[in-house]
């Protein structure tokens, strides 16, 4: 299980100081919400935050678009120093050119989908995907409850994905946790977000560790 730490979790006033106290800790990638108070009921950073944190890790950094329009903002992110960027299946941008936008630009493209999103609906795009990330709470919002109801769609995924012969990461995001990681193991997820269970624990390294673990 690889671990990406959400900075929606960490304190914002230090920032570069936060990613690099992740990497220090054992990471595996940085997690970057970006949120346009539109696609969600949030607002937090946009291509200059990403770009003045980029200098204090060489870890890959995954920008999340939850944002309505993404297409439009692929080259920014990317000349920030995004090398993984996702966005929701459920946005307005046309999925196909946002993913060959983003391949344009030499970052690697994921699809995420919504607690009410079949997951059947990323199946067409497969093919073109490096990741896939299944949303375990409403996105929008740190410090949510674990959806348990959401593992089926890892499985399947999963198993579509070995149908075709495809070797596509499956991410979970949303109430990650000591408790709740074994769950999505089970289920078959690669990566996992994290950001309260990380960023509040007494000894960071350990809890990256213990997530790490998880499917062993």
């Amino acid at each position: 299980m690889k671990v990406a730490p959400s900075l929606l979790s960490c304190n914002f006033a230090v920032m570069g100081e936060e990613v690099a106290r992740v990497d220090r800790a054992g990471a595996d990638l940085i997690h970057l919400d970006v949120m346009d108070g539109h696609f969600v009921p949030n607002i937090t950073i946009g291509p200059d935050i990403v770009a003045a944190v980029r200098p204090f890790s060489r870890l890959p950094f995954e920008v999340h678009l939850m944002i309505s329009d993404p297409l439009r903002y692929i080259d920014a992110f990317a000349k920030a120093g995004a090398d993984i960027i996702t966005f929701h299946i459920e946005a307005d941008s046309d999925i196909d050119a946002t993913i060959e936008q983003i391949r344009r630009c030499h970052v690697r493209p994921g699809l995420v989908v919504k607690p009410g999103t079949p997951v059947e609906s990323v199946f067409p795009y497969l093919d073109s995907l490096y990741m896939v990330l299944i949303m375990t709470v409403e996105p929008g919002f740190g410090g949510q409850s674990f959806m348990t109801d959401m593992m089926p769609k890892i499985t399947l995924l999963k198993e579509e994905c070995r149908r075709r012969g495809l070797d596509v990461l499956v991410e979970v995001d949303g109430g990650v946790s000591e408790k709740t990681i074994g769950q999505a193991a089970a289920a078959g997820a690669d990566i996992c977000v994290s950001g309260t269970c990380v960023f509040k624990a007494n000894d960071m390294a350990a809890a990256i560790r213990l997530l790490q673990q998880s499917d062993q």
